[in-house]
């Protein structure tokens, strides 16, 4: 069903953007699912222009191996102005419809598909005004496009929805004030259909859904059912607890967006019970092969339903790795932008700019972050294999496998692949030494957490498997994770103290504002073991470096943060993922650092 080589990014008709896998043509029916092949992974490309994702898609998605992978709006800067629709021309502050074009052109041709945000249940919710491409409008009365007939007016106060236990109301009143659109009606459905299909007509592969819980099952169906091609479809269907309308209604469609999944993978991880996420049966959520699971989305990141690359301890990036290592799901990546203000839209006019494992000028570039390009290489060598060994001696710290050794597959006349990995998480304060069996076969191994292969030898750390087994030290707050793609020797394990102290310089550049100041904290009692009151002052004597030089235990690996403090006592924390260091044995040494 799907072309395997090729990746798929979501792009929005909007400013949402997945990378998902490139979905080729199929005559199984409308309703392909999720992303399947050797290649799951998607990335939310949230705020990008066109032309940054494609210079991305270019540069780094489809080099990286991800399973890969444009609608006039309000003006305004905020984020949400895209996602209140006043026209179809292909023309919004993420770009025109040839760039929109050059997008997905330049992401095919570097194997990533395009998935758009796609808004069938309302346009805009703002009285009237002129789009981000000139069209005038009113709320209600979109020229050559919707006239006062095609929308719902439920009767309600304001129109909004007031009861979410009630079925009428969700799926016929407005939500946020939102026009909602009568796709009941046969125009409006046609309607919708020829704007999908321009889309499609450009290269685009699948659909996110955007309040697909706000739309009845049957009207996406039939609109579905209009396609010129065979779309992947993930719907947006929010769980409500007692309320009428369920995730599992939708799965007819195409894949849903299983929210559940992320509040319990926050509330997992912030409250040190990761061990409850061994599995995921049993629970009433939409069946694994079904489900588009996610640590965090754009919304989900500002509202609290979700960690964030805002928490502490380094949890978002664990859950991350944890999420591309377990088999539930069709995962998808955020890359985003840091805000300080919810509301507030992406920097640099939208031109994502990415540093080589990291964001810059604003943007966080979670994909490029070092685990969660490396966990992405591990999904897509384990495939759909289940987990194998699983070891979860606390509630914060949990190990297992996935895929089985070559003799498992020989024995059952299967091709001897021998595709396995092997994921070890520590959401404890302190290191983890373990000996752990596995389905790897015997080798040398690189620590896709910390680095990737090189020839023969891992820029990381890397670990030998004897006899199915083998013995690591992870660090406070980290991760380990081997697999059969990434083999080499010649890393570093992780040392353990030897003893004795070095004296280290912590120089850090940050710019303040009146009544803040820098302090560093991290995962070992003298940086105040993530205890933010703990944290250690620097000086700002030579601002805008701040500097503080302790005595800290030689041989040391440990992961540390810088925080501003405010005169009022809040905290503001530096970006993920978690800072690294390890310690000489002996004498002195100058970590130096800038504000992220």
């Amino acid at each position: 069903m799907f072309d395997s080589r090729l990746l798929a990014l979501v792009v929005g008709i909007l400013p949402y953007v997945i990378a998902a896998p490139y979905f080729a043509n199929s005559t199984a029916g409308l309703n392909a699912r999720g992303p399947s092949g050797s290649k799951q992974v998607a990335i939310q490309m949230f705020g990008w222009s066109w032309d940054s994702i494609a210079a991305e898609c270019t540069n780094f998605i489809g080099p990286a191996g991800y399973v890969s992978p444009p609608q006039e709006h309000i003006q305004g800067s905020q984020w949400w102005t895209d996602y209140q629709p006043v026209s179809y021309q292909l023309n919004s502050k993420r770009g025109n419809r040839s760039q929109f074009a050059n997008m997905v052109s330049k992401c095919h041709a570097a194997g990533v598909g395009i998935i758009a945000d796609t808004l069938w249940n309302h346009m805009a919710g703002i009285s009237g005004g002129t789009g981000s491409g000139g069209s005038s409008f009113t709320q209600y009365n979109y020229p050559g496009i919707y006239q006062s007939g095609d929308f719902h007016y439920c009767g309600t106060a304001n129109n909004d929805i007031s009861n979410y236990n009630d079925r009428y109301q969700v799926q016929n009143c407005e939500l946020a004030n939102l026009a909602d659109l009568k796709t009941e009606s046969d125009y409006v459905r046609g309607r919708l259909a020829t704007y999908t299909n321009d889309l499609i007509s450009l290269g685009v592969d699948g659909l996110r859904l955007d309040a697909a819980k706000h739309i009845a099952k049957e009207d996406i169906a039939n609109i579905i059912s209009r396609l010129s091609k065979k779309p992947y479809i993930t719907q947006e269907v929010i769980f409500g607890g007692g309320e009428p309308i369920t995730p599992n209604e939708y799965t007819g469609n195409g894949d849903v967006q299983e929210f559940r999944y992320t509040s319990a993978v926050r509330d997992a991880f912030q409250n040190g019970n990761i061990a409850s996420l061994q599995s995921f049966d049993n629970r009433g959520w939409v069946p694994s092969n079904v489900a588009n699971v996610f640590v965090d989305n754009h919304d989900t990141e500002r509202n609290g339903a979700s960690l964030s690359y805002q928490s502490p301890n380094n949890i978002y990036a664990l859950a991350s790795v944890f999420a591309l290592a377990h088999p539930y799901g069709a995962p998808t990546v955020l890359s985003s932008f840091s805000f300080s203000n919810k509301d507030a839209g992406a920097p640099n006019n939208g031109a994502g700019t990415c540093s080589a494992n990291g964001g810059s000028n604003g943007w966080n570039c979670q994909h490029r972050w070092l685990a969660i390009s490396g966990m992405v290489g591990f999904r897509n060598t384990v495939g759909s294999a289940g987990i194998t060994n699983w070891v979860s001696p606390a509630g914060n710290r949990i190990a297992f496998g996935r895929g089985q050794h070559p003799i498992f597959y020989l024995i059952y006349f299967y091709a001897p692949s021998g595709s396995a990995g092997f994921v070890a998480i520590n959401n404890a304060d302190s290191a983890w030494t373990a000996t752990f069996s596995t389905s790897l076969p015997a080798g040398s191994y690189c620590d896709v957490i910390s680095g990737k292969s090189s020839g023969s030898s891992c820029t990381g750390a890397s670990y030998t498997v004897s006899g199915g087994s083998f013995t690591v030290t992870i660090p406070a707050r980290n991760a380990v994770a081997l697999h059969t793609g990434q083999k080499g020797s010649g890393g570093t394990t992780t040392p353990p103290p030897t003893g004795g102290t070095v004296s280290v310089m912590f120089e850090e550049n940050a710019t303040t504002n009146y009544g803040e100041n820098i302090f560093v904290i991290g995962s070992i009692s003298q940086l105040g073991s993530w205890n933010a009151g703990s944290a250690v002052a620097l000086s700002s004597a030579s601002y805008p470096v701040w500097k503080v030089t302790l005595s800290l235990p030689a041989s040391t690996t440990f992961e540390f943060k810088f925080i501003k403090k405010t005169s009022s006592g809040s905290v503001i924390w530096e970006s993920d993922p978690n800072r690294q260091a390890t310690l000489n044995s002996s004498g002195s040494q100058t970590i130096t650092t800038s504000w992220r």
